[in-house]
């Protein structure tokens, strides 16, 4: 397998980073997760833009220029024959001192990573998908900019530990106000009367590439697309219920917690949405 590092294309066992590098040491970084479809890089512009605006906020500068890093990432598919698969591009902070000063560090590291991905087993696709709400909430808005796609994935990761232990695959995180946020690693949607509703940017969430997809889908094929908070209540009273994300693409969720959602199956307003994703997938239309 090999690496794009720093300009370079090495082999996965000499793609490496120092100790010092303040990504290790603190998550101070930024990332994207990224599909690629038939060769073609999914959404790659979106992606691109979302992972500067990321850096930007936290005063990371990038040292190649968007083209670039998207020439990087089909660097790397190429070297690995990828052509369905998942791409991780990385820039963390670079190496610096012990103390959490970023400016200290000289140089950013850039990394991107290409290789196959398989998150959730096709029969959760056609069945759906359980989880749990977790017990940790989402870190609030005002602690971290839920915005920035950083390396500091903890929270999310707590979450990802209460999932396993309850025998699930996802959870659901509230933010402070105990509105539902997002998953994981996903957005959340839910269906009310044929009609999308999510949680909007203000109730801590990440402003997910496949979200945005999701609302042109909406818009397209006469779905009313709402952007509001809602509660726990909502969402167990909910006709159905679908997460999307990168890796995720579009899966409908028939139980949370001890309910179920719906009649327990996937619902015809996720159907149609799942059909319509991959039909765009294969369109090769940006947004």
């Amino acid at each position: 397998m090999k690496v794009w590092l720093n300009g370079q294309l090495v082999d996965a066992e000499e793609a490496k980073v120092s100790v010092f590098d303040h990504g290790v040491l603190y998550g101070d970084g930024v990332f994207e997760g990224v599909r690629i479809y038939g060769g073609r890089i999914f959404q790659a512009k979106a992606h691109v833009d979302r992972l500067f605006a990321s850096a930007a906020r936290i005063r990371l500068e990038i040292p190649y220029t968007k083209q670039q890093i998207i020439e990087a990432m089909e660097a790397a598919c190429e070297a690995n024959d990828v052509t369905d698969g998942y791409i991780r591009p990385v820039v963390t902070r670079g190496t610096g001192t012990l103390g959490l000063d970023p400016f200290k560090c000289k140089e950013p590291v850039v990394f991107v990573i290409a290789d196959d991905i398989t998150l959730y087993p096709r029969e959760m696709y056609e069945n759906g998908l359980a989880v749990i709400i977790a017990r940790t909430i989402r870190t609030p808005a005002r602690a971290a900019d839920p915005a920035v796609k950083s390396l500091n994935y903890l929270n999310n990761i707590y979450g990802k530990i209460e999932a396993i232990d309850a025998g699930v695959m996802e959870a659901i995180m509230l933010n402070e106000r105990g509105e539902v946020a997002e998953a994981t690693g996903d957005n959340i949607f839910i269906v009310e009367d044929g009609n999308v509703i999510t949680p909007p940017a203000e109730a801590g969430i990440l402003l997910g590439i496949t979200r945005a997809v999701v609302k042109r889908l909406c818009e397209k094929n006469g779905v009313e697309f709402i952007e509001r908070s809602f509660m726990p209540k909502e969402l167990y009273d909910a006709e159905e219920c679908f997460l999307t994300g990168t890796a995720a693409e579009v899966i409908p969720v028939t139980r949370v917690d001890e309910t179920t959602i719906g009649d327990g199956t996937p619902g015809p307003v996720t159907r149609k949405l799942l059909g319509a994703f991959h039909e765009f997938i294969r369109s090769g239309e940006e947004l």
